[in-house]
Parts: structure tokens; sequence; C-alpha cells
């Protein structure tokens, strides 16, 4: 998700039709530049060179987000029960539309990671590895993170472990009732709600985390445009 202010304007946004390492292309109403939805950046008109700023969102399932947000909005378009088109896709070998620019065979070709890129750096953390340690804490670029994903739903996200000059080490949880993940850092104690963030019980009750940004993508995806990236565990 990217927001839509650039240089005081706010620019709407439409689908350009086009593809670039089979992700979605936009175009802005306004000058008609080409924005890439993978890199959140222009490649082409106006603003080309320009980037969007990046805003946090969870890709997760409508359970798991009402839980966390009971009061939340949905739009109902006519009541009629979803349905995915792209599930066959799912379940296929097929890197997208056009093939793979980049052959790199140290995952499958539709294996799930957490990638973070950052000045030329990039790193994926595959899904397998979280589902046996969905509690990952680490360092990117001198920055200590912590990835962490919940295996029930398929949520993963990546946030900053250092909170009021405290760099915290993170555990999951014991003891925690039927629900989203909690987490709980060794230094205090206090437990937090994993996919938010947010301390609710313990010395640091009411503190949140900040999200770190992450792009969660197929492998085929992320190697492709990050041919040089590091998997973690590898």
């Amino acid at each position: 998700m990217y927001a839509r202010e650039i240089e005081g304007q706010t620019l709407t946004f439409g689908v350009s039709g086009k593809l670039i390492m089979n992700a979605l292309v936009m175009y802005d109403h306004q000058t008609e530049s080409l924005w890439s939805q993978f890199l959140g950046q222009a490649v082409r008109g106006e603003f080309e060179g320009t980037k969007l700023e990046f805003i946090p969102a969870l890709m997760t399932d409508w359970a798991t987000w009402v839980e966390l947000h009971p009061d939340t909005k949905a739009l109902d378009k006519g009541g009629r029960q979803a349905y995915d088109p792209y599930i066959s896709y799912y379940r296929s070998g097929r890197a997208g539309v056009i093939g793979e620019t980049v052959k790199d065979e140290r995952l499958s070709t539709k294996e799930f990671v957490i990638g973070l890129e950052n000045a030329g750096e990039a790193v994926a953390y595959p899904y397998r590895v979280l589902s046996e340690t969905p509690v990952i804490n680490d360092t990117f670029q001198d920055v200590p993170i912590v990835v962490v994903l919940d295996t029930d739903s398929g949520t993963g996200v990546v946030f900053r472990r250092e909170v009021e000059g405290q760099i915290l080490t993170f555990e999951v949880a014991e003891g925690q009732d039927k629900g989203s993940l909690e987490i709980v850092d060794q230094e205090t104690g206090s437990r937090w709600v994993a996919l938010t963030g947010e301390a609710v019980e313990g010395p640091l009750v009411g503190g949140l985390l900040q999200r770190f940004r992450a792009h969660q993508s197929f492998w085929f995806s992320w190697k492709d445009y990050y041919p040089h990236t590091q998997v973690y565990g590898q």
C-alpha cells in the first residue's frame, strides 16, 4: 500500500494493462506516468524515478483482520460469496504470465517469502523456515528487526525491535488462548500482539513496535527484481 500524494499533488491511479517481470504497472491520471506496483516507483513519464511513500498494511484473511479490528467497515458488492479466480494458478508451478527472468533454485518457484530491500541489499525469509520458527530476531542493515509469521492465517510482518533505546528479543508467548499470535520479549516479559506490534501486558504495556517495510511475494518474483538477494538460513 502506498500514499498517493506526490509533491503536494494527490494522484489517482489506474491499471495500465502492462506488466514488468509479471508485476502490475499502474498509471496516474494526472500525468500518465507509469508506476511499478512492486517497486512503488515511477518507471516512465514525468514522475520517472519518484518513489511512493510506503504505508504498512496486512495481507491476511478476513477472520484474522476482524479479530484484530472488530469495528472494521467493509465494502459489500452485492453479498455474493467471494471467489478467487487464481486458485489454479497458486497450485501450479508457472512463474507468472511471462515466465522467470532469473533462474535461481535456492527456493521453489512458488514458495512464499517475506522480503526486505534497501539500497541494493536484499534478504528473503522463506515461509517454510518461518513455519518452523515463527519468530526470528535478526538485523538488517544494522537495524534490529523481528520477523513474525502467524502460521494459522499465513500472515507475516516485520517490526523494528528497539523500544526507547532498548533492543528486545522476542519469542512466542506461552499459555495464550486461541486467537491472534502473541509474542513476549525476554528483557521485560511484556506480551505483544504479534500482528499489530502492540504491548498488551507487562512493563511496556501500551507500547507499539514500528513496522518495518517488507514485501510478501512469490520467490520467483522477488529474485527476479532482486537477483542478488540473500536467503535467510542459507
